[in-house]
């Protein structure tokens, strides 16, 4: 791989945090970094002029999503998915493998790869790790992600261990067919609550060199408790000098505990979805914006942010958009949600820094509870 380099520039003298930067061929990424979701080529309500003004340099596509529309031929034809989105940054895109969970009752597993039926249309499709690769090789994304298998939870040790050979399998044909030397290659490590899964997992795509490692297969159900224990033990046979994506987590004192254990880079629809249902991220805690006593609250949604929201508009006319479904609040809510987590993430790089991560931790525990979904509204 050319074009993609990545450094560890500082460490955390308390855990394994480390600061670093990853030379895209689309610019710099500061890392530890969050990835907003883009399904399909953009971040729900937001325009790329105000994700680029948030300080936001990754985004994340939807695999899944842009081979059924607008498809591989009218991407290729528009000259690749960064012209076709006029996004000038880094872009990383994922397998479709997230899909085998979410969409179950739409697809069926063979060792080939993944057959769909179009949550569209039911039109028949079918996922292999060739066809992924090509296709991402298409696209033209910084990061692409090898076709595994994400098992639910719960799910038994043999299901588990079935998922995990399959990835296994999936991951060595992707990376004998990588042709494009300007895009990263990474590999998703599976293996469900299991340990002995995790580390076979692990150390067997370590073997095949892949350009970063992603843990896969965490916060589908399993509790909290499970979750982090399944990062610190799944990162313990990665290696150091490579980037680590932890992959659809999440709140915010979960992504902290992750930065401690080593892991550079997230994803997660969280602030977008929970924007759109008028959940908003503020420092006191979470805020549900309709809830009845908000209605003639004149202060803003959180006095201790600088956001645009924040300096502008009151809680009250914020929940009169939200309970009206006015367009413009979903795109205020977006705009606050997603400053709060750029916010979250300048913290970390501070706190790196100067070694205060687990009081970041616990501050951020005290307002969002120990891990997952919180345990109180702001006031």
């Amino acid at each position: 791989m050319q074009g993609n380099r990545f450094r560890i520039t500082a460490g955390d003298p308390h855990s394994r945090a480390r600061l670093g930067v990853w030379e895209s061929p689309h610019g710099a990424v500061v890392t530890p970094c969050f990835a907003p979701v883009g399904t399909q080529g953009v971040v729900k309500a937001m325009t790329h002029e105000q994700m680029e003004s948030l300080g936001y340099r990754l985004i994340l596509a939807n695999t899944y999503h842009l081979f059924i529309r607008p498809g591989a031929e009218t991407i290729a034809a528009l000259g690749g998915l960064h012209r076709f989105m006029a996004w000038p940054h880094a872009l990383l895109t994922d397998s479709g493998g997230y899909q085998v969970f979410s969409l179950a009752r739409l697809r069926r597993i063979t060792d080939e790869g993944i057959r769909f039926q179009s949550h569209l249309d039911g039109t028949p499709l079918e996922f292999t790790p060739e066809s992924v690769v090509r296709f991402q090789e298409t696209l033209g994304s910084d990061i692409a992600m090898v076709l595994d298998e994400c098992p639910p939870y719960p799910a038994s040790f043999v299901h588990v261990e079935s998922a995990v050979e399959r990835t296994l399998r999936w991951a060595r044909a992707s990376r004998r067919l990588h042709r494009r030397t300007d895009q990263a290659l990474f590999a998703v490590v599976q293996g469900g609550v299991y340990h002995e899964l995790r580390q076979r997992c692990a150390e067997r795509l370590v073997d095949l060199e892949f350009d970063g490692y992603a843990i896969g297969g965490l916060s589908v159900g399993e509790p909290v408790a499970d979750m982090r224990e399944m990062i610190t033990w799944t990162k313990e046979f990665l290696p150091e000098t490579s980037l680590c994506y932890l992959m659809g987590v999440g709140f915010p004192q979960d992504i902290i505990y992750a930065v401690m254990q080593g892991v550079d880079l997230f994803d997660c629809v969280i602030p977008t979805r929970h924007a759109r249902t008028g959940y908003l991220f503020t420092r006191a805690g979470r805020l549900i914006l309709k809830h009845h006593k908000y209605a003639d609250d004149p202060r803003p949604l959180d006095p201790d942010c600088g956001c645009p929201v924040c300096r502008r508009y009151s809680r009250a006319y914020l929940r009169h958009l939200f309970m009206t479904r006015e367009i413009t609040g979903y795109v205020l809510n977006t705009l606050h949600n997603l400053y709060f987590y750029r916010r979250l993430m300048d913290e970390i790089h501070e706190a790196i820094r100067s070694g205060t991560l687990g009081a970041l931790l616990a501050w951020y525990g005290d307002r969002y509870g120990a891990g997952g979904e919180e345990e109180a509204e702001e006031g």
